[in-house]
């Protein structure tokens, strides 16, 4: 994990720490559950392998996508206050994550006040992508949503070390129903808007790739706003 590109690697104590810390892995297949909604949690992961998916069911089963999540997130942050999950998670990619007992997440912080920087680092960094999110929901047309969403992608893939296939295809299985449920739009909407961009040879999103033929194009069309790629750290 330490070596995957993207991400910072631990220094030797800290990694001493979370090696006594961690109570051992899990993994996960494609669709499993890693939190659902409306329970609670007793661990909290960081995340190794693969991508996930955080959801919210309403009532008559209607979903809304939140975010997708890269190796080294750390899942489950909101079980650590000892709540109910009001999300659920799951396994867009088959995964591999390392669990943490949540009972014991004040004894990180505690001990080690790098590792709560981090901590706070990544929560900021959800924080500013859900308001991306939401402007994206917002103020977007339907076009200019899926551009946004699809760059986005890319950008998370290559900032957690997952590959982009010459620095255009990312391969990940994403249904035109999740994005329909990321992006509020209906399955129809969805169809058609792909069809237009793939047309205008922006980008072609296909249910397990998507491709970016000349991503510049696509951030300007998109209006989205580039950050700068520093090693993410992970616990």
């Amino acid at each position: 994990m330490s070596g995957r590109k993207g991400l910072r690697p631990l220094t030797p104590n800290l990694l001493d720490f979370v090696q006594k810390f961690k109570e051992g892995e899990v993994q996960v297949e494609r669709g499993g559950l890693v939190l659902e909604q409306e329970k609670r949690s007793v661990h909290l992961h960081t995340l190794l392998e693969g991508v996930l998916v955080r959801f919210l069911t309403l009532d008559d089963g209607r979903r809304q996508i939140v975010n997708f999540m890269f190796p080294g997130d750390f899942v489950g942050l909101q079980g650590a206050f000892d709540d109910k999950l009001n999300h659920s998670v799951q396994a867009l990619l088959p995964a591999r994550l390392c669990n943490f007992g949540r009972r014991r997440f004040y004894e990180l912080i505690s001990e080690h006040p790098q590792l709560a920087y981090d901590l706070i680092w990544l929560a900021a960094c959800e924080e500013t992508e859900l308001e991306d999110h939401m402007v994206a929901l917002g103020q977007r047309n339907a076009r200019e949503k899926v551009a946004y969403m699809a760059v986005w992608l890319h950008d998370r893939a290559l900032a957690s070390g997952i590959p982009v296939l010459h620095d255009q295809h990312l391969d990940l299985p994403i249904t035109q129903a999740q994005i329909a449920d990321m992006l509020g739009l209906s399955l129809v909407h969805t169809n058609r808007t792909l069809k237009a961009l793939a047309r205008d040879s922006l980008l072609f999103w296909t249910p397990g790739r998507i491709s970016l033929p000349d991503r510049q194009r696509a951030v300007d069309f998109a209006q989205y706003e580039e950050r700068s790629q520093q090693l993410r750290p992970f616990i």
